[in-house]
Formats: structure tokens, sequence, C-alpha cells
């Protein structure tokens, strides 16, 4: 049933609408930020004529949060949802695609897509296109109104309707907006809390978002290195502990079935700061507990946009075109696979010598055919390899490589810039190769890739199909930049051909680079 008037957003002070016998509540909006939980509850086994569960969720968005801090803290409830659920490190853009600051952050945890296509760069919010993009509390509105969303934050453009925001759109049935202060000179924080906890205890939403900030204003005032930031996460801790006990304790709890994310939209410098990009600035999470999620796992495929994607399939809401997974949703990439073989760098410097982040050792199946490679140069891109985001964007910062953000986990990449940093003898001419897979004659496959491209004149990428063995031939030439981009190419097999194989060429001479990740035949 829609509600009984239109959505209220509240600045200051709360405002909780009536509930009528038989009707939902209205009004107030949410807030995204930092951290995201999930807490389960099953109907007791054997229960006679019990009530299927109710599924819900709670984001809990904790802003400015360093994992590595978080977990050095005296932060018993967020150290706990750990150990009982997923903790997911992850790593966002830089610039020319967003700073590394809250407006794109709060905007890609909210709309599940990345900002080339949410639109916010930066805290002045131009360009935003939430219209296209909308917040998952607005599509759960959209797609099932009968549910009830709540939205709380301190950070005004999160949930108020001003120049910039909001975020969290008015459909939201009831969004709460306090006028914090980033800098640290009034903590909204606790009030914040004071207000979702007795929403969550005393009311009945499906799906809700909370924002905390105080974390992020230590960072700014005392650097994330410092005790004053140990002590706000402990802090803060509380006030999520709160949020956890308010829905445990609902008189429901033990008929629904709930899923509590918390991330972050953005890590924070030692000395204090963010907005560039340092792998610390890009530094981001997602801690999950709930149904299907292992207690104490550990995954590296996981990016900001699931959050949305993971908050819409916990209560039934479809969201296609969104850049986000759910967090069930299985990971067929064989580069994944590659993981445990992973190196520590050679002849690179900018990369701290503990992170293990390359091979040239492809994947069961897979080859790369180097014969046409110069000989020499920086070893860890002597042709095709196989590589992390912490690993490949720390070689050379602030040329794109950071926003190679719908690559997951490990992705082949052939880089003749980083190639050429040591003496070698002719040229950068590697090429990347399937396995054969079996097709049928006449019919169409979608060969399906995600690719990021910089383009330079005198180096060449290209895509080459073969079919049962024959000479391959070029379906794609890359003449332009192709930016974080999925691809799709449709192959007409030739009648009679049994199996296809893919080759991904790439040829330069201290140019620029080629990434490619998770192949599919579809």
């Amino acid at each position: 049933m829609p509600p009984l008037r239109p959505p209220l957003t509240c600045s200051q002070e709360e405002y909780v609408s009536p509930v009528l016998p038989g009707r939902r509540a209205v009004a107030a909006t949410a807030v995204t930020s930092a951290l995201i939980a999930a807490a389960v509850a099953a109907t007791p086994a054997g229960a006679a004529g019990a009530a299927a569960n109710t599924d819900k969720v709670l984001v809990i968005g904790i802003d400015g949060a360093v994992l590595d801090r978080v977990k050095a803290a005296n932060a018993p409830n967020l150290n706990g949802l750990m150990a009982q659920g997923l903790t997911a490190r992850s790593t966002l853009y830089a610039s020319p695609m967003a700073a590394t600051s809250s407006g794109p952050g709060w905007s890609t945890i909210a709309t599940g897509v990345w900002p080339d296509k949410h639109g916010v760069k930066d805290n002045s919010f131009t360009g935003k296109n939430y219209t296209a993009h909308p917040d998952f509390l607005t599509r759960i509105e959209n797609a099932r109104p009968e549910l009830n969303t709540y939205a709380a934050a301190d950070w005004e453009p999160i949930t108020s309707t001003d120049q910039n925001g909001p975020i969290f759109s008015p459909k939201v049935d009831k969004r709460l907006s306090l006028k914090g202060d980033r800098d640290g000179y009034r903590n909204e924080d606790p009030k914040t809390a004071a207000a979702a906890e007795a929403e969550l205890r005393d009311r009945n939403p499906d799906a809700a978002f909370v924002y905390l900030g105080e974390i992020d204003a230590a960072g700014h005032s005392y650097g994330a290195a410092s005790q004053q930031y140990l002590d706000t996460v402990a802090r803060v801790d509380v006030l999520v502990g709160r949020l956890l006990t308010a829905v445990q304790n609902r008189p429901t709890y033990a008929q629904e079935n709930w899923k509590v994310l918390v991330s972050t939209d953005h890590g924070h410098t030692d000395s204090g700061g963010h907005g560039g990009s340092t792998i610390q600035e890009r530094g981001t999470f997602v801690i999950a507990r709930g149904a299907g999620i292992p207690a104490g796992s550990v995954r590296e495929d996981v990016k900001l946009v699931d959050v949305a994607a993971t908050a819409l399939a916990q209560v039934g809401v479809g969201a296609p075109g969104l850049d986000g997974v759910p967090l069930n949703a299985p990971d067929g990439d064989p580069f994944d696979t590659l993981r445990p073989n992973l190196r520590a760098r050679v002849d690179e410097t900018g990369i701290p010598a503990g992170v293990k982040g390359f091979t040239h050792t492809p994947p069961a199946g897979w080859s790369v055919d180097n014969s046409k490679m110069g000989t020499g140069g920086v070893t860890e891109w002597a042709g095709w390899a196989f590589a992390t985001d912490e690993f490949w964007s720390q070689s050379q910062r602030d040329q794109w490589r950071e926003l190679n953000v719908r690559s997951r986990d490990v992705f082949a990449v052939a880089d003749s810039d980083e190639w050429d940093d040591k003496s070698h003898t002719g040229t950068f001419d590697s090429t990347l190769i399937t396995p054969k897979w079996a097709v049928t004659g006449g019919s169409t496959r979608n060969l399906t890739f995600r690719t990021h491209y910089r383009q330079e004149a005198g180096q060449t990428a290209q895509v080459l199909v073969s079919y049962d063995g024959a000479a391959p031939t070029v379906v794609k030439s890359y003449t332009a930049d192709a930016v974080a981009r999925s691809e799709s190419l449709a192959l007409q097999v030739p009648a009679g051909a049994t199996d296809v194989q893919i080759r991904f060429r790439y040829s330069g001479n201290n140019n620029w680079y080629w990434t490619v990740d998770d192949v599919r035949l579809g």
C-alpha cells in the first residue's frame, strides 16, 4: 500500500510518523557511510506452523574508516562482525574518474554503480545522475512500495534535499537528516544512532541505511595513525553495537532474516586526509554477516558497488545495469585462482616489498605467447602478467591505472610503459590465449570480458578468434581509450566448427597498457 502522505525529510531533529493499524509508517531519510554487516535470524528448527522468515537488510556506513585501524582498535562489535561473517578489502578509483572523497564514495555505495555512471566526481556533486542511477532504497520503493525504507545521516548530502543531494531520494519512506560538522566541532553520531536504534527496534524497516561520520573527522584532525583515531573507532563501535542490539531485540526477530553490511567511502593517510590516489586513500572494505556468508571468511573480489546489489538482492529486488553483484554471486573467473601463486616485486621499486601481486604463470588451460617479445625490461611486465590492483596501480600512480575498477581480484595486464623502465632489446609484443571452448557450427556466441585500455599512437591491441585451429582473425581492434569497460562481442560461429580459441594481442614500445578480466563465452 502506498504511504498515507508524502515521505518527509527531517533536519536537525528526527520526525517519526504515527503508525496506523495495518498501515506503513511514513517519513524520514537514510544515510550511506562506511560500514556494512549482516545478522541472521532463523525460525527454530521443528517449530510447527512457523511463518516464513522476512528478509531485511541494514547497511551501516562509517565515513573514513581504515580497516587495519578498525582491527587494531577496541572495537568488539565490528571485529565480532568480521569473525561471524565476511571481511573484504577493496580499492577505489582516483582522478580523473573521481576523487577519493565522500560525495563519490557514498554515491557509489548507494547506487551500486561507479562514478562514470552516477556522475559524482567530488563533493560539489556537479554532474550527478541519480535519476538514471538511483540509490538502493529508492530502487526498493520503485519495485516494492509495500516495503519500508529508512535512512539516517548527519552529512547533509546523504539525506537532505540541498543543492548537493540528496543521495537517498525523497522517495525513501523515512529520512533523518542532522546537520553535523565534518571537522569535528559538532558530532551528531550519538543522536543519529539513537534515532536509528529506536527505528530498528520498535518500528518495521525492511531496508535501512545508517551513517556515522566521527571517524572521518578524527582522521582529518589527527591522522589515521593516531591514538585519537583509534579512540574514535572505539566510540563509534559502541554505536554500531547499539544498532545490532536493536535489531536483535525486535519482537519479531525470530521470524526475520537480517543481513548486515558495513562499509566506508574512502580511506585516510597516516597523517590525515584523502582525495588523492595513494593506496591508503583508496582503501575501503565491506564487512557482511548473514545467511549464506561463512563465518571468518575473507574475499578479495568484492567492490563497494556490491553493497547496493547485495541489499537489493536481500529483499528480492532485481537491478539490471548495476556494476555491483550480490555477495552470494559465484566467482567463476579463472584468473582469481592464481592469487595463492602471486609473487612480490622484483624490479619495481614503488610497490611495497610485502605486497604479493603478480605472476607470469597463467591459469590452467590458458597460455601466453611471448615469441615476439623483446628481451630484458622490467621483470614484472615482461609479456602478459596476472596482477592485482594493489600491485599494478602502485607501479606508477596517476596514469589512470587506478581507473581499472571493473576488474576484480586478479586480472591480466600487458604494460609496455612499465616494461620499458629497464633496458631491453626489441619491443613489447605478447599474446594471451584462452583454452579451446566447444561451440556449435552456425550458432552465435557472445564473448564478454572486462577491459581497461589506454591508447597511444604506435601500439596495437587486438582480439583475435580461431575456429578449429585455423589462422586467427581479428574481431576487435582498439584505436581509442577504452576505460574501465565491459565488452560484449557477438561471434558468428562458422558452419561445422566445433571449437573456438580467443587471443588478446598487445604490442607497443613505451606506450600504455591493456588489462583483461573475467573472459567468458556465453
